[in-house]
């Protein structure tokens, strides 16, 4: 949801007690190549992407020989690591990430200048492995090069995937699964249930069954490949920071593990193309319809033709492994923290419980027309993004060509990372960052719509995520039926000044621990 995309893969080296990731091993072997070689090359990189001038140069902190600034990102997270790094150096900030060198954007001025000022000269993404093969060669919307294809691609998209109609055309598949949710919520009243496991299984269920429909036989296969996928390829990839040196892709493992998982996909997707088309032939063939799952609907355009970039069966695999990941682990995730926050913080649980219980009073069943009566949950949302933006630094962007950011000139194809997290809490553009209080947006025009630059969840301009109406209804109604239906009490007697409230960091940042919650039903009536 916070975008269709694959990953935030930019450096992971850290996690406080968790273990290196395997990726980083591969980098202690760098002792054994020639420095005056790797010297050479970290400096002519540095030298070829920030370009001395009369100006200053872009601050940051001081390199290492091989490494540049990786250990600066040590013994925290990603996210906090850079905050903490820009609240020294700038909210733009230079950073030598082994060969590559990066700038990063850590305040909502800086952000506007690359997501809307110059934005066509950032709409490039950096080649990643990762993206590379876990989508056929970067022929998804996230990471496919900005050009024809891409347009196209998401043109598609807003036309005839993730558009306000064909959102729509999914309320049922979401009420459904929703209600089976509760079911299975109220089967589980007063004993600590995994909140954290069950929403995922939640929004795995609703986005495969829009993906492909309900025939899907393979769906609990499928989902664990791009698990699989993603996990692989979570985190710090070394390959991706020396790309002089080929045979890294090979020593990390993580090529030949995304290579299986694609092949597993594939398999399963010749399987489901093939029930599609032959389903196609028999209800009619190429006629637009409103029960039209994704790979439906990708299968005529494909038949259709006309298109400028034809559509391939391996553009459509890429294009949905986009759009499941963008609806899956994005959507539990927000659904995870607003809950957390709200259990931190009672006043706000009950003012929400308060809200649906009102306007929902007597009924027995809360549906999405509902929701447009729940004013104070759509703050307690926005506040979520502004604290946990699934994607805490948004995909990287890659300049096209020269350009002066801030007075700082710098040349092309060079890398872009954004903070999100880190302006969601930027103290200069938000009254008491760090807590979380959802009436700061009752009466502002800040949204998350990519047209203000503190709140950044779905990233802005071109980049933007296709998908936030799609998104929105994933996270919505779960969260007001979980308000309506239950209260909700720590296990153990833990009390709320003592919950657990810590990050992780992967694909997408959830939280380090499960969230486990004892839900108490109580009468709608």
């Amino acid at each position: 949801m916070a975008s269709l995309t694959f990953m935030p893969l930019t450096t992971t080296l850290a996690g406080s007690s968790d273990p290196p990731p395997r990726a980083f091993f591969p980098l202690l072997l760098l002792h054994r190549i020639p420095t005056r070689i790797c010297c050479h090359r970290t400096q002519s990189e540095s030298q070829s992407q920030i370009i001395p001038t009369k100006k200053q140069l872009i601050p940051g902190p001081a390199r290492l020989p091989l490494i540049g600034n990786l250990h600066n990102l040590i013994g925290a997270l990603p996210h906090q690591a850079l905050r903490n790094l820009a609240s020294q150096y700038g909210p733009i900030m230079h950073l030598q990430l082994g060969e590559i060198s990066a700038v990063v954007v850590s305040t909502p001025a800086m952000a506007q200048e690359i997501l809307k000022t110059q934005d066509l000269n950032f709409a490039d993404r950096p080649r990643l492995l990762a993206a590379e093969i876990a989508t056929w060669g970067s022929l998804d919307i996230a990471f496919s090069p900005h050009g024809e294809y891409w347009k196209q691609m998401k043109r598609i998209s807003l036309t005839e995937l993730l558009g306000p109609r064909k959102t729509l055309s999914f309320r049922g598949i979401r009420e459904t699964e929703v209600s089976g949710f509760i079911q299975s919520l109220r089967n589980s009243a007063g004993k600590p249930v995994n909140i954290t496991e069950k929403l995922l299984n939640l929004t795995n269920r609703i986005t495969t069954k829009a993906a492909f429909g309900y025939q899907c036989v393979d769906e609990d296969e499928f989902v664990g490949l791009v698990n699989s996928a993603v996990k692989a390829a979570s985190g710090f990839n070394v390959a991706d920071l020396y790309p002089s040196l080929g045979f890294l892709q090979d020593l990390t493992g993580m090529k030949s593990e995304l290579l299986r998982t694609r092949n597993g996909l594939d398999r399963i997707f010749a399987k489901i193309i093939k029930q599609h088309q032959e389903k196609r032939v028999n209800g009619g063939g190429d006629v637009e319809s409103d029960d039209e799952d994704f790979m439906d609907v990708l299968l005529r355009l494909q038949g259709t033709g006309g298109f400028k970039c034809p559509i391939t069966s391996t553009n459509i695999k890429a294009v949905l492994v986009d759009l499941f990941i963008a609806g899956t682990d994005t959507s539990s995730i927000t659904m995870e923290w607003a809950i957390s926050e709200m259990m931190k913080n009672p006043r706000v649980m009950r003012k929400a419980q308060a809200e649906v219980r009102e306007a929902m009073k007597g009924k027995s069943i809360v549906t999405e027309a509902d929701i447009q009566n729940l004013p104070y949950l759509d703050l307690v949302i926005k506040e979520t993004f502004r604290l946990h933006p699934p994607i805490p630094l948004l995909l990287p962007r890659e300049s096209k060509e020269r350009c002066e950011i801030a007075g700082y000139e710098i040349a092309k194809k060079t890398k872009v990372i954004v903070n999100a997290w880190a302006i969601g809490r930027d103290p200069g553009a938000w009254e008491e960052p760090e807590h979380f209080i959802p009436e700061r947006f009752d009466g502002s025009e800040i949204d998350f719509k990519g047209m203000h630059f503190e709140l950044l969840p779905f990233g802005a301009g071109r980049r933007i995520c296709p998908g936030i109406a799609l998104g929105m209804a994933n996270v919505e109604l779960p969260l007001a039926q979980l308000l309506y239906y239950f209260d909700w009490e720590l296990p153990g007697g833990l009390i709320a000044d003592k919950f657990d409230m810590e990050e992780s960091f992967g694909a997408t940042m959830s939280r380090k621990n499960p969230l486990y919650l004892v839900a108490k039903e109580v009468d709608s009536n």
